[in-house]
């Protein structure tokens, strides 16, 4: 009986442990569409950010005229002192206001709010060139562009280093999703002209390379859960018998405590 019972231990301990393994499906990237992973709905192209409220943009305006230069862009010494890190550079950094717009000397406010980076560029040597004798161009930047990470063993905010950073850079630059992390339900928050949109994905999947969630915009949040099968801590098959022995041990000295012995019962009971 007792041996019996052993078996039924071991079978249940081992199934319980098999069904909290962490297999290679469940944490390898650019997989092909299997069972393992979740499709992602509504594949598009990249799309470029829109300038938003609050957004503090870099300017710089290259002009024949030197005293067009440093109306707008400082003297050669403080343009040396901004390339090397100086506080300078705040003061030709603008920060676009509620209505969209930035106000620059000898032009007024001008919208840029709602326009991409490179569409805004345009707009802007087309407002200054139709005010300006000679013809200008314009260097326009995002400055201050961030993303946050939280959840699982990964959190922080970063800096957005270049103009199109996809998610993997992004966990790149937080050391990775950890083991634990439930790659499957990644979510995603970000801001839109109609509000924080909350959404989640299968980063797993091969096809995220044409989604909207593989490109990082400034302000976007990734949240990382924490997988369920995590209680016994099995990553490999090595783990698993380790865990699966110990598990098992432990189960029968609990057991032999708490069973009394049969011989022992019967001596009792008829002493000589």
């Amino acid at each position: 009986m007792r041996v019996k019972l052993s078996f039924i231990i071991l079978f249940l301990l081992s199934m319980l442990i098999l069904s909290s393994c962490i297999t290679p499906k469940k944490v390898n990237y650019l997989q092909k569409t299997s069972s393992h992973t979740k499709p992602i709905k509504n594949n598009v192209g990249y799309e470029e950010y829109k300038l938003q409220p609050n957004d503090k943009i870099f300017l710089r305006i290259y002009s024949p005229d030197e005293k067009i230069n440093t109306l707008f862009n400082g003297n050669s010494n403080m343009s040396s002192q901004m390339m090397s890190g100086s506080d300078y550079s705040d003061l030709y950094t603008y920060t676009i206001k509620e209505n969209g717009t930035i106000k620059l000397p000898l032009v007024g406010d001008i919208v840029i709010g709602g326009y991409p980076l490179r569409e805004a560029k345009q707009k802007l040597e087309m407002v200054i060139n139709s005010t300006m004798v000679d013809k200008c161009a314009v260097d326009l930047r995002i400055v201050g562009r961030y993303f946050s990470i939280i959840g699982s063993t990964t959190n922080g905010l970063y800096p957005i280093t270049r103009e199109k950073m996809n998610i993997f850079q992004a966990l790149a630059m937080a050391g990775d999703i950890s083991i634990y992390g439930d790659r499957a339900r990644i979510k995603l928050l970000r801001e839109t002209d109609d509000g924080v949109s909350i959404k989640t994905f299968d980063i797993r999947r091969k096809d995220i390379i044409n989604s909207e969630f593989y490109y990082i915009q400034p302000n976007d949040v990734i949240y990382i859960q924490d997988v369920k099968s995590q209680f016994f801590s099995v990553t490999s098959f090595g783990s698993a018998l380790s865990t699966l022995f110990s598990t098992f041990s432990f189960g029968m000295l609990i057991y032999n405590l708490a069973t009394p012995d049969v011989n022992t019962s019967n001596s009792n009971q008829n002493p000589l």
